[in-house]
């Protein structure tokens, strides 16, 4: 029994170990969020889980001393975005298939409502100037920012590799020491150059965000028009807000 239960925690263990596996695992989960319907609790649930996400990755970046101590991230932030733009399209199919309240996301209404406010035409065009600032301020800054470190990094490699070099050839550092130094170096080039690479990805995702709200506000007040005969105003202000919210 004692042989079963610990081939069971060592099989167990094995299987939780396999983080190629789970990635591969979430990447398709993205996937089929892209064609496959959610029910509302279950988008809300993962609207929760994207903010949690972005906040965890966001206070542990203003801790990291060392960029090496957080090198995940650029792969961590490709997976995180993959994720938003699934969300932000499942969320978009709900808002343009519902009949009811009940079939959208609680967050969604509660988030538009409070950007919003009593009125919908003031909280939009500070949505707007919010959307626009995110694209070109944060968004573009931090392209830059990522391309520049990238560029010096690289072009700091050489002088580094030739520093340790005389280094070991003076006999100051042992050859474990500048091996170990010289896959710093490596680790840091890979770093900094997946991270540009990240940052160019993230504003793709700014731009299909801008996109994505056009799309949903001008056929959310179609569909409300057209298909449910609301009139034009009252759509406009329904689809906003959870265009909003979304």
């Amino acid at each position: 029994m004692q042989n079963d239960q610990a081939t069971l925690g060592q099989t167990a263990k094995g299987f939780l170990s396999q983080t190629d596996l789970w990635l591969a695992v979430a990447v398709v989960t993205i996937i089929l969020m892209l064609f496959v319907p959610l029910p509302a609790g279950l988008l809300n649930g993962l609207l929760i889980l994207n903010l949690a996400l972005a906040l965890t990755v966001l206070l542990t970046t203003a801790y990291v001393k060392d960029a090496l101590e957080f090198s995940v991230f650029p792969s961590l932030l490709l997976s995180a975005t993959l994720f938003r733009i699934g969300l932000s399209i499942a969320v978009a199919r709900a808002i343009l298939s519902h009949e009811v309240a009940g079939d959208l996301p609680n967050v969604v209404h509660s988030v538009g409502n409070f950007v919003l406010g009593n009125n919908p035409w003031i909280g939009f065009a500070l949505f707007l100037v919010l959307i626009i600032v995110q694209f070109v301020v944060v968004t573009g800054g931090s392209g830059r920012v990522a391309e520049v470190a990238a560029r010096f990094t690289l072009d700091a490699m050489p002088g580094k590799q030739m520093s340790i070099d005389a280094d070991l050839n003076s006999g100051l550092i042992t050859e474990d020491q500048a091996r170990a130094r010289r896959q710093e170096i490596e680790t840091e080039a890979d770093f900094y150059g997946a991270m540009d690479g990240a940052a160019k990805f993230v504003r793709g995702d700014a731009i299909a965000a801008l996109v994505v709200t056009a799309v949903v506000i001008v056929a959310g007040v179609l569909v409300g028009i057209l298909q449910r005969g609301l009139p034009a105003l009252q759509a406009l202000d329904e689809y906003g807000r959870l265009t909003v919210g979304q």
